[in-house]
């Protein structure tokens, strides 16, 4: 019983089509109502449409990513309550419909970062790379952040002004947009105003620091408070995404990071309607987290789970390798999640297979032909999808072996 073979799927502007997603072997889509601002309702009549099209091609729309937790929600706004009933119309909505798993995250500012989006590797594909160093000379030099050398150490600090005075003005600008722009929004989303979005970018910083990482789990808190009976009484299944990466960047509380993290999350509400989506590639950046320890440990919790791989160049630095090609072992853990549906199986659960995305992926082969967002080309997602549904597949035969020898 293999895992739910899904695919993320930016809608019809994205450049791989639905019926070209069946040929691969794909059988479920993630998506999300890209149109749709956060805070606002996502009502039947938006949904509906979507998931026909999906449907018409043989598909099914297996999981919500995302349906995003506005600003106003996270910063705790006189905007927030009404924001959280328009969350809540939207999930009763999302089951009204059928669609039962949802992905959102709870990151301040910074959904995920990546300081190279297009590095070489030694094979000729091109991947997406996170350097520290680099990261520190952004904001301490290009961002001029407020108090940023308060959060380095002097080694950092001396290392990122060597690489800011190495860099030409066009480079330190890409480094800059690229941070801002390209990995917040992708490369098809409108920027209102492209000559002030550093200002913009500080400010938005800036509430978040005067906010603080206790007040910032409270808003969390409340939220969870607020969704989670109406997702458990319309079957729904909410899954956190840990931070990317999982530790502090331009000073901001980063509170979906560690096992601890996500031990008080799930404190704030039992029911297995507040779960999470296991992205290894997100929580393996943090060299202290054990994988296979937060699948022990939160495995009736994962309804969704984003399978990438990364390799470390050095402590603070490092790119997304192939999907079985680095320093996450991914036959553990696909073993554990395996037996994890085998479980929910004898459990008499209706959601035994778990939903997973080869996460990303390596550009390579007609992929340099092809416009894609960052991290999603076509071929290099195919091979992952395909290697491990491929580890999938020896684990199944091994372990009918065992019973049948």
């Amino acid at each position: 019983m293999l895992l739910e073979r899904t695919w993320r799927w930016f809608g019809m502007d994205d450049t791989i089509s639905l019926s070209d997603l069946k040929q691969i072997g794909v059988e479920g889509i993630v998506t999300s109502l890209h149109h749709i601002k956060p805070g606002t309702a996502w009502h039947v009549d938006d949904i509906l449409p979507v998931k026909k099209m999906i449907e018409q091609e043989g598909l099914k729309w297996s999981v919500v990513e995302s349906l995003p937790v506005s600003n106003d929600i996270k910063l705790g706004t006189d905007k927030r309550d009404e924001h959280m009933e328009n969350y809540k119309t939207s999930l009763v909505n999302l089951a009204q419909c059928g669609i039962k798993t949802v992905c959102y995250n709870f990151m301040p500012v910074l959904d995920w970062v990546r300081t190279d989006l297009r590095y070489k590797d030694s094979d000729g594909t091109e991947t997406i790379l996170f350097d520290y160093h680099t990261f520190a000379a952004f904001d301490l030099y290009i961002l001029k952040r407020e108090g940023a050398t308060d959060d380095y150490p002097e080694s950092i600090i001396l290392k990122a002004r060597e690489i800011y005075e190495s860099m030409d003005n066009e480079e330190k600008e890409k480094l800059a947009y690229n941070i801002i722009i390209v990995t917040q929004g992708f490369i098809n989303s409108d920027v209102e105003d492209t000559n002030n979005y550093k200002k913009l970018f500080l400010h938005s910083i800036g509430q978040y620091k005067a906010l603080g990482p206790d007040k910032f789990r409270d808003n969390l808190s409340f939220f969870l408070k607020e969704v989670i009976p109406v997702a458990e009484n319309h079957g729904i299944r909410l899954c956190i995404h840990p931070d990317d990466p999982p530790f502090s960047l331009l000073g901001l509380p980063r509170i979906a990071s560690t096992i601890e993290d996500f031990e008080r999350i799930f404190s704030h509400n039992n029911s297995l309607a507040n779960g999470l989506t296991f992205c290894t590639g997100s929580l393996a950046a943090r060299k202290d987290n054990d994988l296979l320890q937060f699948i022990e440990k939160f495995a009736d919790r994962i309804h969704f789970a984003h399978l990438r791989n990364l390799r470390f160049l050095n402590d603070h630095c490092f790119y997304e390798s192939g999907h079985l090609d680095g320093d996450i072992d991914m036959y553990p853990i696909v073993k554990l999640l395996l037996k994890e549906q085998y479980r929910r199986k004898n459990e008499g659960r209706e959601d035994i297979r778990i939903p997973f995305r080869a996460d990303h992926g390596k550009k390579m082969l007609d992929d340099f032909h092809r416009k894609s967002n960052p991290g999603y080309p076509l071929v290099g997602r195919i091979r992952g999808l395909s290697e491990i549904r491929g580890l999938q597949t020896a684990i199944e035969q091994i372990v009918k072996s065992k019973i049948n020898p």
